[in-house]
C-alpha cells in the first residue's frame, strides 16, 4: 500500500515533457533578457568609458608618479586637495588605484594624502562623471563628485582622531615587506614625460604613444569589473522585482529609507565584488529600484571596501589596518552621502522620479551610436599604436611583480622609456 502511495505521489510530482520544455524555455528567455539588457547598457555606456579612459590617458602621460609623492608628504587640507586632484588625474581602477596608493606610502607620501589619493582615483574620475550623467543624469554626477571631497574631509577628520602612529608603523611595517596584490607592475610603471609644455608632452611622439599605453592598459585593468557590473545590472533589473528592492530600501518609509539608504548602499556593493565604473549600471538599477538619492551615492563609494580590495588590504597594511580602513573608509562613504542629500534635498536638486537609463529596449541609429562608432575609431588608432610600440609587452607586466623585472623603482619607467623612444 505504501508503495502503491509512493508511485502515486512521484506521478503527479514528476513534470510532463511540456511543463519541462515550457520551463526551460521560460529560463532561456530570463537569462536572453538579462544579457540583452547588459548589452544594451554596455552600447548606452561604450562612448562615454573611450571619452573618460582617454582624458585619464592624456593626464598620466603628463604627470609623473615622483612628482605625486613630493607633493603628498603631509596631511594638510591643502595637501589632501592636492591629492584629491592627482587621483582624480589617475586610473580608475580600483585594484589599480590601491597598489599606486601603496607604492606612493612606500615611496615617502603620507599615509592619509595616499588614502585620499585613493578614493579620487576611483570617485573623482572624469569617465565616472560621464556615466553618470549618461545613465542617471548630471544631478547624480554633481553629488557623486561634491560627495567625493566631503567624504575624503570626513576621513582625514576619523584619521586625525583615531588613527595611531602604532598603527601606520605597522602598516609601513607590512607595506615594506611587499607582498603582491593586483596591479602591481601598472602601480610602479612611470611613462609619464616632463619636457616641454604640457601641449608639446601631448603631441609629441612619445607622447601620443604613453597615452596609448595608458589608454589600453587601463581598459586591461577594468574590463573585468565593467562586465560583471553589467551582468549583474542586467540580472537584477529583469529578475528581481520592483517590490523586492522597495522592501530592502524601505521605500514605504521615506523618512526611514533616507537614513537607511547611505547605510545599506555600501554593504550591497560589498557583496556585489563589483568596482570602479562598473558599478554605476548597477547603481542604476538600485535607484529605479527605490533606493534613496544618497543611499546610490554611497554604493558608489564602496568600491574600495569590497571584499576582494579588503583581502588585498590584509596583504599591504595587515589585518588591524585592514579593520581600521574598513569601518572609517564605510562611516565616511555613508556620512558623506547622507549629508549630500540633505543639501541636495534643501537646494531641490534630488530627481523626483526614477527613470534612470538603464538600457534602451532597442539600439537604434541616434546620437548614440554616431558618438560609439567615432570612439571606436579613435580607441582603434590607440590600440594601434599601442600593438605597434611594444605594448603588450607592457601589458603583460601589469600583474606581475616589478621584482622579477627590474629593480623595484625603475620597472615602469625605465620600459617605458626603451619603448616610447
Amino acid at each position: 500500500m505504501a508503495r502503491r502511495s509512493r508511485t502515486k505521489l512521484a506521478h503527479h510530482s514528476a513534470k510532463s515533457p511540456d511543463e519541462a520544455a515550457i520551463l526551460m524555455g521560460d529560463a532561456v528567455h530570463a537569462i536572453g533578457a538579462a544579457l540583452w539588457m547588459s548589452l544594451a547598457m554596455f552600447w548606452e555606456i561604450l562612448w562615454p568609458l573611450i571619452l573618460g579612459f582617454g582624458i585619464s590617458a592624456v593626464v598620466q602621460a603628463v604627470v609623473s608618479k615622483k612628482e605625486m609623492v613630493k607633493l603628498m608628504g603631509d596631511d594638510r587640507p591643502k595637501t589632501l586637495l592636492v591629492a584629491c586632484g592627482l587621483g582624480a588625474a589617475s586610473s580608475s581602477c580600483s585594484y589599480a588605484a590601491v597598489a599606486i596608493a601603496r607604492s606612493l606610502f612606500k615611496k615617502g607620501a603620507n599615509f592619509t594624502a595616499a588614502m585620499a589619493f585613493e578614493l579620487a582615483s576611483t570617485n573623482l574620475v572624469v569617465e565616472l562623471g560621464v556615466i553618470l550623467v549618461v545613465l542617471m543624469g548630471w544631478r547624480f554626477a554633481l553629488a557623486e563628485f561634491a560627495g567625493g571631497f566631503l567624504m575624503v574631509a570626513v576621513l582625514a577628520v576619523l584619521f586625525r582622531r583615531f588613527l595611531t602612529s602604532e598603527l601606520v608603523a605597522g602598516a609601513r611595517n607590512q607595506a615594506e615587506k611587499g607582498i603582491a596584490g593586483r596591479m602591481e607592475g601598472h602601480a610602479e610603471m612611470d611613462m609619464s614625460l616632463s619636457e616641454g609644455t604640457v601641449w608639446e608632452r601631448i603631441v609629441s611622439e612619445k607622447g601620443r604613444t604613453a597615452i596609448s599605453h595608458y589608454f589600453v592598459m587601463d581598459w586591461a585593468s577594468v574590463w573585468t569589473d565593467i562586465a560583471l557590473g553589467l551582468l549583474l545590472a542586467g540580472a537584477a533589473a529583469t529578475w528581481i522585482s520592483t517590490s523586492a528592492w522597495n522592501g530592502l530600501f524601505l521605500s514605504a518609509h521615506p523618512v526611514a529609507s533616507k537614513i537607511w539608504g547611505p547605510f545599506i548602499g555600501p554593504l550591497v556593493s560589498v557583496v556585489s565584488f563589483v568596482c570602479s565604473v562598473g558599478n554605476v549600471p548597477l547603481a542604476a538599477v538600485l535607484w529605479n529600484g527605490g533606493i534613496s538619492f544618497g543611499g546610490v551615492i554611497a554604493f558608489v563609494y564602496a568600491d574600495l571596501i569590497i571584499i576582494p580590495i579588503l583581502n588585498i588590504y590584509r596583504k599591504y597594511y595587515g589585518k588591524r589596518m585592514t579593520a581600521f580602513l574598513f569601518v572609517t573608509f564605510y562611516a565616511a562613504m555613508a556620512v558623506a552621502a547622507l549629508v549630500i542629500e540633505l543639501i541636495f534635498q534643501a537646494l531641490g536638486l534630488i530627481p523626483t522620479t526614477r527613470n534612470a537609463q538603464v538600457a534602451p529596449m532597442t539600439i537604434t541609429f541616434n546620437y548614440t551610436t554616431v558618438l560609439n562608432i567615432f570612439f571606436l575609431i579613435v580607441a582603434g588608432f590607440l590600440l594601434l599604436r599601442f600593438l605597434r610600440t611594444g605594448g603588450p609587452s607592457m601589458l603583460r607586466m601589469m600583474n606581475a611583480d616589478p621584482k622579477t623585472h627590474e629593480s623595484h623603482e625603475h620597472v615602469g619607467h625605465d620600459h617605458a622609456s626603451k619603448v616610447i623612444k
